[in-house]
């Protein structure tokens, strides 16, 4: 029984190595429309790692859920917890940017030959992932809030883009996910959120009472309006929504 949640650990880390194989088997091609017009396109859509990532994150509550229950909790879980997080959460979210930026850079003359050097920061998300999970790890004071947003909600931040950006109509927001300065501007951001110390409500519900929980009950409201009339587009609103509701009530 106690290897129960080990092994619902061990299946979010699959899914995120099968996140990593979506994204590295589409390769970027160079088009052209019959007016001489060029574009990109990826013939094999990775908006199949976003379904594995999810999958993953949704393996990933259950693994500490069954442990609860079975009273499984050990050091070896936690530290193997932290393992599969990286990779599902960590390195596939950087390689789905690193992809976009490829596309950015495709736009352009010659740009499918761009130097790795402008590929790389894409990286930065996985180590500030890892470091975030190193010293979480460590931290004995965040049971009931976080210091830094957990790595499982910048990994779903990211694997959002793709199912964004070939299923929206809005064509501002697809020539945004193409744009490679917003691309760099994510990759600051949602890494110095993550190593960041900045006081974030934990989803953990403390009691019964709604005083006690009243933020957690004002995002989950929130979050089923944006997701009833914004769709995929929820997933940043709502994280948004997340890091300033954390704000306001960060002495709850």
């Amino acid at each position: 029984m106690k290897q129960i949640p080990n092994l619902f650990t061990l299946l979010n880390l699959i899914f995120g190595c099968l996140a990593i194989i979506a994204i590295l088997q589409n390769g970027i091609v160079i088009q052209y429309s019959p007016e001489g017009a060029q574009f990109v396109d990826i013939p094999e859509k990775i908006w199949l790692a976003s379904l594995f990532i999810a999958i993953a994150a949704v393996v990933d509550f259950l693994d500490g859920f069954v442990a609860r229950l079975f009273n499984a909790t050990s050091e070896m879980g936690k530290q193997l917890d932290s393992l599969a997080d990286v990779v599902s959460f960590g390195v596939a979210p950087s390689l789905i940017i690193y992809q976009f930026l490829r596309l950015s850079f495709a736009k352009q003359e010659d740009g499918l030959d761009i130097s790795v050097i402008w590929l790389v920061p894409a990286l930065f998300i996985a180590a500030a992932g890892a470091y975030r999970l190193a010293r979480f790890n460590i931290d004995t004071s965040q049971q009931y809030g976080f210091k830094g947003v957990p790595i499982p909600a910048a990994g779903l931040l990211i694997a959002s883009f793709p199912v964004i950006y070939w299923y929206t109509d809005i064509a501002f927001v697809q020539e945004l996910l193409l744009n490679k300065w917003f691309l760099y501007g994510v990759i600051i951001v949602v890494s110095g959120l993550m190593v960041s110390k900045l006081p974030l409500m934990a989803l953990k519900f403390q009691d019964k009472s709604i005083k006690g929980n009243l933020p957690k009950l004002i995002l989950l409201g929130f979050s089923l309006l944006c997701i009833v009339f914004l769709h995929w587009l929820a997933v940043p609103v709502i994280f948004i929504g997340y890091i300033i509701l954390s704000l306001l009530f960060k002495n709850n």
